[in-house]
């Protein structure tokens, strides 16, 4: 365990947005989760709806750093080519 004040101060930072990055990464998985369920009911409509929110929370965290921008590109990617092929 940290011993002076500022890497305990940094122990506790680590913590919140540790705890703050798991939360958003569980976010989107099931933000594409919604999405990939719309796909395959064949809702067209909801799908598309489903896919912009999608994107704008991978392009945020890819943003932030919490995922990798390739990964949120390719994970937009996919289900775009999905989400269009209904």
């Amino acid at each position: 365990m940290a011993n002076h004040k500022s890497a305990k101060k940094r122990a506790r930072q680590t913590e919140v947005r540790s705890a703050r990055n798991t939360a958003q990464r569980s976010a989107v998985k099931s933000a594409i989760k919604n999405t990939r369920n719309a796909i395959t009911e064949g809702n067209k409509e909801l799908a598309s709806k489903l896919l912009l929110s999608t994107q704008k929370l991978l392009d945020r965290l890819a943003k932030k750093g919490i995922i990798k921008s390739n990964t949120a590109a390719r994970r937009t990617s996919r289900l775009a080519s999905q989400v269009n092929k209904i």
